[in-house]
């Protein structure tokens, strides 16, 4: 024998022949378990290979309601009572479990051998290989299921902030000698803040201004809930402390739920041609009017949030509102913005609402907003922000506001 020439031994060729056709059906059995993206398809295909192509008497997986085979293992402990000879049988089944990428357990595929034999280590090998192939199936089949309900759920958020967005007074009324503005911005796609300018009959105008409890989705289904009340009964001619104790008792009666989202209000009836106000405040903020001399009237609550305790009786407060006077009505979206741990503050939005020089109520507004984002540097939007600003201009004349377009 020529040196250096090595006879391989047949033993060792056969080994590798198989060894190869291991590799090749594990191989097309992890191709057809990632043939899909579909979750309940990708256990089915599992089973399948396992029975045919395994030649397995039957395969499960405990708990899903999936087996295949003619003599497949029990689906669940439920079917594996003492005595009926399957809680044996079932703790006799080979199991192979299919764990994510953080080791987290998603199933488990039970496995009949014929006759109960024990597997060949071709067998248990190729299983294994195929139960870790199966595992990364299962977890992209359960991430695009996911993420698809993600995007219903993303489609269905955009929808509801078109729709709320809708809601909002789309154009201003032009009210002669005044100007009159407001901007809003939810924390999340949709939120519980609540404005609204209804014109009357007899040329006043209502404005509001409120708050749900909470913020998101909850909030805001409230939210309209509220709008929708509300204008029910402005358009009845009651006063406004009447209006707040029936907004109270409504939302208190509309149950445990509604109660835990109870609403902060500040309404407003304004009388432009003689130039007067009249304010009721339920739980909320208080509003602010600044005097051409600078004197300020600050309206308090008068009363607990609306739907946090029935039969509750509102007090309504008149204020002169001369020309070259202002007002400010707010959720606490804007006082409670923060850098660090530091809140902007009903101080600091006060300071700079008397001190903008501006007659008209969105450059107001754009100087307020201008300076909470300037103190939050950057920070994330912690809660709903909404304001309304109404100003009387100074030695007016007969003439129309233009109309202002809500603002984002």
């Amino acid at each position: 024998m020529a040196a250096g020439i090595q006879i391989p031994d047949p033993n060792e060729t056969i080994d590798l022949q198989q060894q190869v056709f291991r590799l090749q059906a594990l191989l097309e059995a992890s191709r057809q378990v990632h043939a899909t993206i579909r979750e309940e398809e990708v256990l089915e295909s599992v089973l399948r290979i396992v029975v045919r192509e395994l030649e397995m008497a039957g395969a499960s997986f405990p708990g899903t309601g999936l087996a295949y085979g003619d003599e497949a293992p029990p689906d669940s402990e439920t079917d594996a009572t003492p005595g009926s000879g399957n809680s044996l049988a079932a703790a006799m089944q080979p199991v192979f479990p299919l764990k994510d990428r953080d080791g987290r357990q998603m199933a488990e595929l039970l496995v009949a051998p014929p006759d109960n034999r024990e597997l060949t280590i071709y067998e248990s090998d190729f299983l294994e290989g195929l139960a870790l192939q199966a595992a990364v199936a299962l977890e992209n089949a359960r991430n695009h299921k996911r993420n698809l309900e993600f995007a219903r759920v993303q489609q269905d958020l955009d929808a509801a902030r078109n729709i709320q967005r809708s809601l909002l007074p789309q154009h201003l009324p032009a009210v002669e000698g005044y100007s009159l503005g407001f901007k809003s911005a939810t924390c999340y796609e949709v939120g519980g803040d609540y404005l609204d300018i209804l014109e009357l009959p007899d040329g006043s105008f209502i404005l509001a201004v409120a708050d749900v409890a909470g913020k998101g989705m909850a909030s805001a289904i409230m939210s309209t809930s509220f709008r929708s009340a509300f204008r029910a009964m402005v358009v009845s001619g009651v006063s406004l402390d009447d209006v707040a104790a029936r907004m109270n008792q409504h939302h208190w009666l509309e149950g445990e739920e509604a109660r835990r989202r109870y609403v902060t209000a500040i309404f407003l009836r304004l009388y432009p041609e003689i130039g007067e106000i009249e304010v009721v405040n339920a739980g909320h903020n208080p509003g602010f009017v600044i005097h051409p001399d600078g004197t300020r009237c600050e309206f308090e609550s008068s009363g607990t949030p609306l739907g946090l305790l029935p039969g509750m009786a509102y007090t309504m407060e008149r204020c002169p509102f001369p020309p070259g006077s202002r007002l400010l009505f707010y959720t606490d979206g804007l006082t409670e913005a923060f850098r660090g741990d530091e809140e902007f503050g009903p101080e600091r939005l006060m300071d700079n609402f008397s001190k903008c020089k501006s007659s008209k109520a969105d450059a107001i507004l754009d100087a307020l907003w201008t300076a909470i984002q300037s103190f939050v540097e950057g920070g994330p939007q912690g809660d709903d922000m909404t304001a309304l600003v109404l100003c009387r201009e100074p030695g007016t004349v007969p003439g129309s506001v233009p109309a202002r377009e809500p603002a984002a």
